[in-house]
């Protein structure tokens, strides 16, 4: 009996290959950390497996994982060793031009509350409706955060320039 007929409504490598590289580049831009990343995986698959969800469709299905996730990284980077540490080893792999990289250690450098929103708005194209409803805030908070996050950036980013 294999794992995948353990879990009813859907088969765990079919669900892995449509959201898994999603999910880890989400994961990365939180932990920063490729083991941290895929024990985020890990446990967002697990709790996948345990919980058996009903989903009404897949954008109910990546949501619902999104949140997992997102939770998941929020929970690891409240620990005291992540306040202290953040570690963004290989993250060049997952850029093919450096401004992209720069950009992106700007917005991993913002408020964890703020580089949620601006890396599913901006990297994973969710709309701000959606964006509430993986995150559970309203829409209002979406767009606030959307717009103080953008000030961060363009402050550091123009700081930068003049430096």
């Amino acid at each position: 009996m294999s794992i995948d007929s353990l879990r009813p409504g859907g088969d765990m490598r079919e669900v892995y290959e449509l959201y898994g590289s999603m999910l880890f580049k989400i994961a990365m831009v939180y932990l920063g950390n490729k083991q941290d990343v895929e024990e985020a995986l890990q446990e967002t698959f697990i709790k996948w497996m345990h919980k058996s969800p009903d989903f009404r469709d897949q954008e109910h299905q990546k949501a619902w994982l999104i949140r997992v996730i997102t939770n998941h990284c929020k929970n690891m980077q409240g620990s005291l060793w992540r306040r202290r540490v953040t570690k963004l080893e290989q993250m060049d792999d997952y850029f093919e031009e450096a401004s992209e990289r720069l950009l992106m250690d700007h917005v991993m450098s913002l408020p964890f509350k703020y580089k949620s929103v601006i890396h599913l708005f901006y990297y994973e194209d969710y709309s701000v409706r959606e964006i509430a409803g993986i995150l559970q805030i309203s829409e209002s908070a979406v767009k606030m955060r959307l717009q103080r996050g953008r000030k961060l950036l363009r402050m550091d980013l123009e700081g930068e320039e003049w430096a």
